[in-house]
């Protein structure tokens, strides 16, 4: 509980207009002040300053990308209750609030239109997939089911490009962050979340090989289609065990090993799949184990891929 000092700091700092309106518009996703000026029609100072009481209140959080930020409602304390309560009580039909959801509604559909141009512009990526006849859809069915029907509190998707896991595991956690060195894909990202409705994750610009412990905890990592990117896939699961709750659970997904030199020359795959032995190695070093492995194979046997699921706990973990 909040000292009574502290209390009252938090309630000074809601007890604004235009401060409401920004955690109700926060309540539905992410914004940077940029969309947030747009929406509110307010200058970029005034933005700010809100944002920064309501920051230093607890009420919401701010995420850096370089120059920019991005800012969401808190998800725990005495800040994130009172917003949650606050937002709960707001009438939909007041004339502020309709306004802010029109123009909200315009800001992402802006949004949308330059993520799907350059997802145009990468759809080869993703069409290769195809052609590899990458069973995606079973893959993903096993993503959901390697939880075993659970719902976590923190999710992190490593590599989260299009924030498809986040996506496909929306039900399965309370609180989800995706983490990604591309901008570009983090506005794909952040424009799928808000088409679903997903608002209890979150995306951020993230070097992923050198991680910043500073996004907190995870009851489960989920690493899809990532690892072989790096030349050292056991070095970057170590640094993702860094994030790991105690008995908390991996989730990995990537190809078995293949002989496709094309995907490292042309496509910047840098291993060409991933071993069991490898993998069991890797985990152990990185303290953990390896608790079940799927494997999933392409119908094309000349130039198709079998792509792998490991589930990985830690090795700390009492049953």
């Amino acid at each position: 509980m909040a000292d009574l000092a502290e209390l009252v700091g938090v309630l000074k700092a809601a007890g604004e207009g235009t401060r409401v309106r920004l955690l109700a518009l926060l309540a539905d996703g992410d914004h940077s002040v940029k969309d947030l000026t747009e929406i509110l029609k307010q200058s970029q100072p005034r933005v700010s300053r809100h944002l920064k009481l309501l920051a230093d209140a607890g009420l919401v959080r701010r995420n850096a990308e370089g120059a920019w930020a991005y800012y969401g409602l808190a998800q725990q304390g005495d800040g994130a209750d009172l917003a949650q309560w606050l937002i709960a009580r707001l009438d939909a039909k007041d004339a502020d609030r309709r306004r802010d959801i029109e123009r909200q509604a315009a800001v992402r559909a802006q949004q949308q239109a330059l993520a799907t141009q350059y997802f145009d512009t990468v759809a080869s990526s993703w069409d290769l997939l195809k052609t590899l006849q990458v069973p995606e859809e079973a893959v993903e069915a096993a993503v959901v089911a390697a939880l075993g029907g659970r719902k976590v509190n923190t999710l992190i998707d490593l590599g989260t490009g299009t924030g498809r896991m986040l996506e496909v595991l929306a039900g399965s956690y309370t609180r989800g962050v995706g983490l990604d060195s591309s901008r570009e894909m983090l506005a794909v990202a952040r424009a799928r979340l808000a088409a679903s409705a997903i608002g209890h994750a979150q995306v951020r610009l993230g070097d992923i090989g050198g991680l910043d412990l500073s996004v907190g905890l995870a009851d489960v990592i989920v690493i899809h289609q990532v690892l072989h990117y790096f030349d050292d896939p056991g070095r970057m699961l170590a640094q993702a065990r860094r994030l790991l709750q105690p008995g908390g659970d991996m989730v990995i997904v990537d190809f078995a090993p293949h002989e496709l030199e094309f995907l490292r020359s042309e496509h910047a795959h840098r291993r060409l799949g991933l071993s069991q032995a490898q993998m069991s190695g890797w985990a152990a070093a990185a303290g953990l184990s390896v608790q079940a492995v799927q494997e999933f194979p392409s119908e094309n046997t000349e130039r198709g891929l079998t792509v792998c699921l490991w589930r990985l706990s830690d090795t700390t973990r009492t049953e």
